[in-house]
């Protein structure tokens, strides 16, 4: 016959499989609600100021500071299964020497859907340069509002809720940031 312990451990085995089975279908489900939530970015101004960098206090280099303003509806991201929504804004521009910059200016947390309406002017977070002396010969670079929802189970998405069209880089303004 069965001793006490073989049958904890079938009946233990048998409840982990069917959660499993149930979590497999709860992240299988997210998949199936997708979202495509819009938003408007306007990029209202655009400075580039010299500045000392960290590590060389006697170098100087481009330190540019960007305002914009923000208006997003991302409720219909918002399901049963999600967590939080990490939203950041992204500065993609290529340099003069041909290399592909992605950088992220600003970035928030969102944890609940009655937080998820924005309407903000809001400014740049982190500090973007580059990663040259300066922005000289850079081509123009487009905004874009990103998002990753993180769900209680399953996989990340990502996706895009707002962009900008090319903006150039302005000449440096002689004052010290």
């Amino acid at each position: 016959m069965h001793t006490v312990y073989s049958r904890i451990n079938n009946v233990s085995a048998f409840l982990s499989s069917c959660l499993m089975a149930l979590l497999a279908a709860i992240a299988l489900s997210s998949l199936v609600f997708t979202a495509d939530p819009k938003g408007i970015l306007d990029v209202q101004s655009l400075n580039i100021y010299e500045g000392h960098t960290r590590r060389y206090h006697n170098r100087w280099q481009d330190v540019t500071f960007v305002n914009f303003n923000l208006t997003a509806d991302l409720t219909p991201l918002f399901n049963w299964n999600t967590k939080q929504l990490f939203l950041y804004l992204q500065a993609e521009y290529v340099d003069a020497k041909g290399v592909k910059n992605e950088v992220v200016i600003w970035d928030r947390i969102i944890h609940k859907k009655d937080k998820a309406n924005l309407s903000l002017n809001g400014r740049n977070k982190y500090v973007f340069r580059n990663l040259g002396k300066s922005f000289k010969g850079a081509s123009a670079a487009n905004y874009t509002l990103k998002y990753n929802v993180m769900p209680y189970v399953g996989l990340l998405t990502y996706g895009e809720a707002a962009r900008t069209g090319p903006l150039a880089f302005p000449e440096k303004r002689t004052e010290v940031a």
